[in-house]
């Protein structure tokens, strides 16, 4: 595919694409100036989207494809993946209490704000 072509079928910039390219995450077959991507490279940025919207570090993404490139089979790959997800896990469901807690603080604030508006509202003018 054609860099036009990636970036219409995964809806990603070609600034995006290079940038993927300079991080060594894709490896793009180079004709002049035109960059062909082979299927591996569409699975790779299936995986790195994947692992982005997860909230991934490139790092993270980039460790984890080169096990998969490394012949040391699926195996320690997958095991390196449930590390990784489990602790990305463990993150987001700390933030999710976290801003559970802000969501409801604020929410109070906000009622004790409008009560105090409300009653000052109501007071006749002096």
């Amino acid at each position: 595919m054609t860099i036009r072509e990636m970036c219409d079928a995964f809806d990603v910039t070609p600034r995006t694409l290079r940038f993927y390219e300079s991080k060594e995450l894709l490896f793009p077959v180079r004709e002049g100036q035109r960059r062909l991507f082979t299927r591996r490279d569409r699975a790779r940025l299936t995986l790195i989207l994947r692992g982005k919207r997860f909230g991934f570090s490139l790092e993270d993404i980039r460790q984890l494809l080169d096990l998969y490139g490394s012949g040391e089979g699926q195996q320690v790959q997958l095991a390196r993946t449930l590390e990784v997800a489990r602790s990305r896990l463990d993150t987001l469901q700390r933030q999710h209490r976290e801003l559970g807690e802000a969501i409801a603080d604020l929410t109070q604030e906000i009622g004790w704000g409008e009560d105090k508006l409300a009653e000052a509202e109501a007071k006749p003018a002096a």
